[in-house]
């Protein structure tokens, strides 16, 4: 099967989802309308309730959520054949993962910006909002540590990559700078700043020469070092930093998959695995784990925490909710795809992917995940006539940028669950953002080098998918009972929250089993995952009341 044409018939489902899908969701199910007054008017603050245009916020939202982990999780899943992983990828996008981002992020806009934790506990009860945030809590402690400890692996692996990525940071203070202290426009000075960034991936190796000493810090020293980082941009306002490095990230995001599509085009390179791969060596059973392992490629609770616990709160017209929403999953889903054609076309033989994925033990490693996409997705670009290590060291500074994008918004997500937490129960200390970013990071910093010096955070990565999914059907239960009580329909949300509860408490129970199994090493991956399973479960439980009761309707909820 040729790639380009699997693309192609992709793009165009996506395209016909944004057209239809979403605009029915919009009209009929949401009822958005444009003249709805809106949390970043009502409660601008100029830290975390901001209005933004639409391109920017979309710019910001789409760097936020494209993180690693729509990379990672196709490129792993392609173990059982390309079909599946393919399939679950396009359908699952349009009807369950840019669903999901969409009404959590219209949910957030009608509830004063507030995030999908604290809305439970309006539209369920108050202590659910409190499991529901201890979920929350959870998903971004693993989350901050996992993408912390392998930023700082891509850092060791790949120093030509550290030149790059700090220019950004700088270059973002100053665009945010001439922005919104000097009312320049973001665009123009935007693209000059990214064309500075591309520059200095070529310079990358040159600096990693001069200073040897960024050579020798070890991956623990990095975790440290991207945790405080992260601190900082959690606490700054977030014109400064976290919109103007998002915006610069979209345009670098938005270039590598137009090259990377651009690549495969050209190439038009034939899929060398199977179609479909049922018993894999090693590897669990292809359902309910499809769904889990590629995580973030179709579906993603993290994404509805973007939606609720920032962009919400600088969402400038109602009206920009559905391409921010529900296009920027679409974006993330043409990621996932890309990932699944770059590590099943990227190879040159049948018999090279077929050494590549072995076992599951062979493809589960990080290292031969990102290798997958890396040098797959450098086969595409290469193929436009840019020098393959050239095009290797741009693969890798995108991967860099995906992860990092994630780090500084889930710092920001963090500090604000822990505020909302301490608000509910009267901790004033804890409302100052500070203490509340220095409890969250302070967090991380324990898990990601307690544990084996680092590995903890990478021993808990299994709990991410699982959680991530778990969070996701707690979100759309929340905004379905919201729905019912507003009249509005809620087959398009409840149907995906039934089949993604099924698929991830299968899925979670069977990693208990793994775990209980060797309870003496893998004791604390018990013992999270069964309070993960626990807290949904009774969550669920309790909403699912809710929704399936006869109930008068409500005429609001804002």
């Amino acid at each position: 099967m040729n790639a380009a044409l699997l693309a192609a018939i992709v793009f165009v489902a996506f395209a016909l989802g944004y057209r239809f899908y979403s605009a029915f969701l919009s009209r009929r199910v949401f009822a958005i309308r444009p003249d709805e007054p809106m949390p970043s008017k009502e409660f601008e603050d100029g830290i975390d309730y901001v209005p933004a245009r639409l391109h920017v916020l979309w710019g910001h939202h789409f760097a936020s959520i494209a993180g690693a982990a729509p990379i990672v999780g196709p490129a792993i899943a392609v173990i059982w054949g390309w079909a599946p992983a393919l399939l679950w990828v396009c359908v699952g996008t349009i009807f369950m993962g840019a669903t999901h981002d969409f009404s959590a992020l219209v949910i957030s806009m009608r509830h004063q910006g507030r995030s999908i934790g604290e809305i439970a506990g309006h539209v369920i009860s108050p202590r659910v909002r409190t499991l529901f945030l201890m979920i929350i809590s959870l998903l971004i402690w693993v989350v901050l540590a996992v993408f912390a400890y392998i930023i700082g692996t891509l850092f060791v692996s790949t120093p030509s990559s550290i030149f790059p990525i700090n220019v950004q940071i700088l270059v973002a203070l100053c665009l945010g700078w001439l922005v919104y202290r000097r009312g320049i426009p973001m665009f123009i000075p935007s693209l000059f700043a990214y064309a500075g960034l591309l520059v200095a991936i070529f310079y990358g190796e040159a600096f990693a020469d001069a200073f040897p000493l960024i050579k020798t810090v070890p991956v623990i020293g990095w975790v440290w070092a991207l945790l405080i980082y992260s601190f900082i941009a959690s606490v700054l306002p977030v014109w400064l930093l976290l919109q103007p490095r998002d915006y610069l990230n979209s345009h670098q995001l938005v270039t590598g998959l137009v090259i990377l599509s651009a690549g495969l085009f050209v190439l038009r390179p034939e899929v060398v695995a199977p179609v479909i791969q049922l018993d894999p060596k090693g590897a669990p059973s292809l359902i309910p784990f499809l769904f889990v392992t590629i995580a973030c490629g179709a579906i993603s609770g993290f994404h509805g925490l973007v939606s609720s616990g920032t962009t919400s709160k600088q969402l400038a017209r109602a009206s920009d909710a559905r391409p921010i929403g529900y296009g920027a999953m679409l974006g993330e889903g043409l990621l996932g795809l890309l990932a699944v054609l770059a590590a099943t076309a990227g190879f040159s033989s049948a018999e090279e992917w077929s050494n590549h994925y072995a076992s599951w033990g062979a493809a589960n490693g990080l290292a031969a995940k990102l290798d997958a996409f890396v040098s797959g997705g450098a086969t595409f670009v290469e193929s436009l006539g840019i020098d393959r290590e050239v095009a290797r060291t741009f693969m890798a500074v995108m991967v860099i940028a995906f992860a990092a994008t994630s780090l500084d918004t889930s710092a920001r997500i963090q500090r604000l669950v822990i505020s909302e937490l301490a608000e509910a129960y009267g901790i004033r200390s804890l409302r100052n953002r500070f203490l509340a970013g220095a409890l969250g990071i302070g967090a991380a910093l324990l898990l990601a080098t307690t544990q084996g010096g680092g590995t903890g955070g990478l021993a808990l990565w299994p709990l991410f998918g699982t959680t991530n999914q778990l969070v996701a059907s707690v979100t759309l239960l929340v905004v379905s009972i919201w729905l019912k009580r507003q009249g509005r329909p809620i087959a398009y949300t409840a149907i995906p929250m039934v089949a993604l509860s099924l698929t991830t408490a299968w899925a979670m129970t069977g990693n208990l089993q793994h775990y209980f199994a060797d309870f003496e090493n893998l004791w604390l991956l018990a013992l999270s995952g069964t309070a993960v399973l626990g807290l949904d479960l009774w969550i669920l439980l309790e909403g699912g009341r809710l929704l399936l009761a006869p109930s008068a309707q409500q005429p609001s909820e804002r």
